[in-house]
């Protein structure tokens, strides 16, 4: 419980840190006034921000238990690790719930809403927070379940079974970083940029490696350890492994459509201006 509720602090403050140092310092307050970005833009940049550290936590955390593990037995090797910032990392989804909600209240914030504008504080917020909870309710619901399941699945559920799987499970973040990058460049106005195309491109090709092809890969390795072939080794598994694999990767491969589908409008757009501006030259 130490550990998780250091986990509360140290991404809340980091947050709040963040959103000071936007705020109330002189080139805080000058990268605001240069990219015109209000308070729901700030509380969204430093959101992404710290979702950034928490992905690159993550990293260190599955390349440390996935390499000390699946050089050994890779069925029950463990890495102290591994359980340790599971605590830690669970933290992380419960104080993302309350960023996120920040932002949301920031976004509404400046609409200005007919009323008693002497209506109980308490029933308003407590609208508000419902109304936020349905309006993102996959992505709360997505939290509630890794905040929860997975982190029992690491520290109690996993039936004994080693890191080794368990490290690539934590390196799935490593696309974080990028999608963070994605939202801070098209929030401070970069969106038909070469570095946001880049960027683009390498979200989409992280996040294939570490959070689709990365199943598959994770079975095959489990396939060669107990001797089986890939399909055999796939109905070998127990039916709430499989369950938890199939809502893992479901969801991935949803977003994964969603990228695919936005970097071809931003390539088709861009090929689009540079044409123009070719026709334009001549």
């Amino acid at each position: 419980m130490v550990i998780f509720i250091s986990g509360l602090v140290f991404f809340s403050s980091l947050y709040l840190a963040i959103n000071t140092v936007f705020l109330h310092t002189h080139s805080g307050r000058r990268i605001i006034k240069t990219y015109k970005l209000s308070y729901s833009d700030i509380y969204d940049i430093s959101n992404k921000h710290v979702s950034a550290v928490q992905a690159l936590f993550c990293c260190i955390t599955g390349v440390t238990a996935a390499c000390y593990s699946c050089s050994r037995d890779v069925l029950r090797t463990s890495h102290y690790i591994s359980e340790a910032y599971a605590w830690f990392g669970a933290a992380y989804f419960f104080y993302d719930i309350w960023s996120m909600y920040k932002v949301y209240i920031a976004k509404i914030g400046n609409v200005q809403m007919n009323g008693d504008a002497k209506s109980n504080k308490t029933v308003s917020e407590f609208y508000q927070w419902m109304k936020y909870l349905g309006n993102n309710f996959v992505i709360v619901g997505h939290h509630i379940f890794i905040g929860c399941f997975g982190f029992l699945v690491i520290t109690y559920l996993r039936g004994g079974l080693g890191d080794c799987f368990f490290g690539f499970v934590y390196l799935m973040e490593a696309s974080t970083p990028f999608v963070s990058l994605r939202g801070i460049l098209s929030k401070i106005g970069l969106k038909n940029t070469p570095i946001y195309v880049v960027n683009g491109l390498m979200m989409l090709t992280v996040f294939f490696i570490c959070r689709i092809a990365m199943f598959p890969y994770v079975i095959y390795m489990y396939s060669i350890s107990v001797n089986l072939d890939f399909i055999s080794a796939v109905h070998s598994l127990p039916r709430g492994c499989k369950i938890s694999i199939a809502i893992l990767l479901l969801p991935q491969l949803y977003w994964f459509y969603l990228m695919v589908n936005g970097a071809t409008k931003v390539l088709k757009h861009s090929i689009t201006n540079n044409n123009m501006k070719t026709l334009k030259s001549k």
